[in-house]
């Protein structure tokens, strides 16, 4: 039989419950150590495997499209075979939609970068976007002479996986993300599968050794899970007052995983 008071427990345990989520903060979520190693990347020219697919060509965003509204182009400027990242244009995301996948990018801050912390070179590679808005971000940012909390830095899954090092390339220089990503399944009831899975390197070096994902990267509260499908890469435009950055040599190549069959 439920009693009173059990009901009366559980009440209250919900009112609280409540007033934590009211009152969270951006600093609830972020950490400050362990602080990576450094390491120093080696030099080398990353080429375009026969198999992969090009997401950007050099020449047009044509294969991406505004995230704001997926009827108007990706509103980014291209120039000499490189994007540069446009605040004002807003998140650009992939036409196609994808599950597992490898993927190369490749992505630079300017030399006379200002600004510091979090507002330094911000950026994000959403390697799964189901609504354009949310999603599972890879951290692109300054952190080469740049203190922030550690899992916000460039290599991290976004206030959840700290990176394993720091090897990032001084600011003006190209640093490449390669990225072999396992979307996460979903049961018919919407409940969680099995996680997603990501595993980086960044500047050839280790960052993230096929880390289960907790859910979506959320700069506020904590990690969820919401059933979902298919979903494009996004791009983000974080909108600091950073000068913007760039990026260039994007491809993927979707891959099946056999114990998916």
């Amino acid at each position: 039989m439920i009693t009173q008071r059990f009901l009366f427990t559980c009440f209250a345990l919900f009112i609280v419950a409540n007033v934590i989520a009211q009152n969270a903060k951006p600093e609830d979520t972020e950490f400050y150590s362990p602080v990576p190693p450094k390491v120093t990347p080696a030099e080398g020219k990353f080429e375009k495997p026969s198999d992969a697919e090009v997401l950007f060509d050099g020449r047009n965003l044509d294969k991406w499209v505004s995230s704001k509204d997926t009827t108007q182009p990706a509103g980014w400027k291209v120039d000499d075979k490189i994007i540069t990242v446009d605040k004002k244009a807003g998140d650009i995301q992939t036409k196609e939609r994808f599950m597992d996948f490898q993927l190369h990018l490749e992505w630079r801050v300017p030399k006379n970068i200002t600004g510091k912390g979090q507002a330094r070179g911000n950026s994000g590679l959403f390697l799964a976007s189901p609504d354009g808005q949310g999603g599972y971000e890879l951290q692109i940012l300054d952190s080469y002479e740049n203190t922030t909390y550690v899992n916000g830095q460039a290599g991290s899954i976004y206030k959840q996986s700290i990176p394993l090092a720091n090897v990032n390339r001084p600011p003006g220089e190209w640093q490449v993300y390669d990225v072999a990503w396992v979307a996460p399944r979903f049961n018919e009831d919407g409940t969680l599968k099995s996680p997603a899975k990501v595993t980086a390197f960044l500047n050839g070096i280790l960052v993230q050794n096929n880390y289960d994902l907790k859910g979506h990267t959320p700069y506020i509260g904590q990690p969820e899970y919401k059933a979902h499908g298919a979903s494009p890469i996004r791009l983000q435009a974080h909108g600091d007052p950073s000068e913007p950055i760039s990026v260039r040599n994007i491809w993927v190549r979707p891959v099946t995983q056999l114990y998916f069959k």
